[in-house]
């Protein structure tokens, strides 16, 4: 079995959510647990981007409309917060899509919205190239 990537960082990062979320407990507004977050993540003196700018390209345009990822810690790890009764496949497809455009490969999808902090890797897994054999022609 291969080792999760980035587990000593992924496990830091939960232990400043449950502060936060052991702080402030359900119920407040989604933006307040990331000004929490923000405070946790700089006295760790953990480096990290808020509101990170994503743009979208189609056929080598670039669309109107962005994706903002809530962090983005260590220029490796994509961080979406949510504030709601419970995590769904919606917010996870939220997130591999912010990992699709960022090239990132592993997102930290947390909920401070249930009674207990829930959190979820997602992992964008990419497929490995395949070797063709020896004389094989497209």
């Amino acid at each position: 079995m291969s080792e999760l990537i980035y587990k000593d960082e992924i496990f830091k990062l939960v232990g400043h959510c449950m502060e936060v979320h052991g702080e402030l407990g359900k119920g407040q507004d989604e933006v307040l647990y990331k000004d929490a977050f923000t405070v946790e993540l700089q006295r760790a003196q953990i480096p990290f981007a808020r509101e990170r700018k994503y743009e979208v390209t189609y056929k080598g345009v670039v669309l109107p409309h962005h994706y903002y990822a809530d962090f983005v810690v260590w220029d490796k790890i994509l961080f979406e917060a949510k504030a709601v009764e419970r995590l769904t496949e919606v917010h996870v497809k939220q997130v591999l899509n912010y990992l699709a455009i960022s090239k990132l490969e592993l997102g930290l999808l947390v909920n401070f919205g249930a009674d207990s902090l829930e959190w979820k890797r997602v992992v964008l897994s990419r497929p490995k190239p395949t070797q063709m054999p020896e004389g094989f022609c497209l």
